[in-house]
């Protein structure tokens, strides 16, 4: 047997249509509905585990989960210091060299919290953990920039790839193996009904401000 991990990507939030870093979004409304729809439909697994976010555990609670799940602290969502609560436009018009060093250094913190290399080498820390327990099958509602980090981390990826990773809201990531020996698990077969709430990620509002930083 193997260890499955099937990263369950939390529902939407205003802050994340707007592409604003607020990890203590409650989910809105549209976000809610597409978690209660997809009720029912999850994964099984042996544990299910959340990120601390409001989001992630409103999102587990709307999937039925509530009762189930334990939060985890290791998939907290990336800690971005000071700028928690802004926007990334705003941010590209008051700090546009400390955006850029962001969006192309993935050592660079200049929020005063993680570096794109720090969260990399924090969920994958998560699962050596995970991989060197027992097998199991886990389901843990995380964050979209969790989920792109555990695949950097699993599949050995440049760290620069973690921006053309899209993860759209409600929809599962599985990884499988042991650690040094992660499989990506792709073309799982659709849901029933629609489950996805469309929801903006980082990654190509990242580009467009990457393009507005003066060089």
């Amino acid at each position: 047997m193997t260890t499955r991990v099937l990263l369950l990507t939390a529902a939407v939030t205003a802050a994340a249509r707007a592409v604003r870093f607020d990890s203590g979004a409650p989910l809105d409304e549209a976000g809610r509905a597409a978690a209660l729809a997809a009720a029912g439909r999850t994964p099984r697994a042996a544990r299910v585990l959340t990120a601390p976010s409001r989001r992630c555990r409103e999102t587990a609670a709307a999937l039925g989960l509530g009762a189930e799940h334990q939060v985890e602290a290791a998939i907290a969502d990336w800690d971005l210091g000071r700028w928690e609560g802004r926007g990334l436009a705003e941010l590209t018009g008051s700090e546009p060299a400390a955006v850029g060093a962001w969006l192309t250094d993935p050592a660079a913190a200049p929020h005063g919290g993680e570096s794109l290399l720090a969260l990399r080498d924090r969920v994958g820390g998560w699962l050596a953990e995970l991989a060197g327990r027992p097998p199991e099958r886990i389901l843990a509602i995380a964050e979209p920039a969790v989920v792109r980090a555990a695949v950097v981390h699993a599949l050995a990826l440049p760290p620069e790839a973690f921006w053309r990773l899209d993860v759209p809201a409600l929809t599962v990531t599985e990884l499988s193996g042991r650690e040094g020996r992660w499989n990506l698990r792709l073309g799982t077969r659709p849901a029933p009904e629609p489950v996805v709430a469309a929801e903006p990620v980082v990654a190509p509002a990242a580009a467009q401000a990457q393009a507005a930083v003066p060089r």
